[in-house]
């Protein structure tokens, strides 16, 4: 089989892989701290012939870090961090990180997040606020004080630039790093009653799907044509002379 058509599959194979990021990142723009998925495409060189051929790989997705925009909704559970900080969640798998801060509170004070996975402090442990004391409030280093008396505090983390993040579920993801508190911790930025969107531009997401359906109709035609210039090939081959 001639390269062109190996070529125009590989790319086939791609752009189906953009198009699977794509479709979730707008399927989740509304989705609270949501991080938008991306792919690094590389190029892979067959050394099979004596000239070399570039095939595409499949890529390799990535997390975007890119902030999401942080709005306004009152709600005093609601909170929001700015920069390389996340919030840690104790799940099942170990520890989870998320930029989604709709949390809520459990009948034993204990701060959950919306999907019912304890928040944790500082110090790796979960959250718990007297759920008689009154109003919490939340400052901007993730400390919680209700009255005049502090309760506890919101673990703040920072991610390794270099660590390798995995989605869990919608908005959360896990490190193959540990996150560390911040050296400053007043510089955490925690706003409560705020919220941070996803991370996703639709415009731009649409623009992208646009343009790689577009791309994988023409390596789709590519194809076609290759094959269809093989089989006439073979035909005049076979062809008595």
């Amino acid at each position: 089989m001639p390269s062109s058509l190996y070529v125009a599959l590989a790319g086939q194979v791609s752009m189906n892989r953009r198009l699977e990021t794509i479709a979730n990142n707008l399927a989740n723009m509304t989705t609270p701290g949501y991080r938008a998925e991306e792919v690094k495409f590389e190029t892979l060189l067959s050394k099979t012939r004596a000239q070399s051929v570039a095939f595409p790989t499949s890529g390799e997705t990535y997390i975007s870090r890119r902030p999401g925009p942080i709005t306004y909704t009152g709600n005093p559970l609601d909170v929001a961090t700015e920069g390389n900080h996340w919030f840690a969640l104790q799940t099942p798998d170990g520890t989870v990180y998320t930029r989604d801060g709709r949390l809520k509170m459990n009948e034993i004070g204990e701060l959950q997040s919306v999907a019912g996975y304890p928040v944790l402090d500082p110090g790796g442990a979960p959250v718990r606020v007297d759920p008689q004391a009154g109003q919490i409030v939340i400052g901007d280093d993730g400390s919680i004080m209700q009255g005049d008396r502090q309760v506890g505090g919101i673990g703040v983390f920072q991610l390794p630039d270099n660590a390798k993040l995995s989605r869990y579920e919608n908005s959360g993801v896990m490190s193959d790093e540990p996150g560390v508190p911040p050296q400053d911790p007043i510089g955490a930025g925690v706003r409560q009653g705020y919220l941070e969107g996803a991370n996703v531009n639709p415009i731009m997401e649409m623009t992208r799907l646009i343009a790689v359906t577009r791309a994988f109709e023409m390596a789709s035609s590519a194809m076609g044509q290759g094959e269809s210039t093989q089989d006439e090939a073979i035909r005049s081959l076979g062809s008595p002379t």
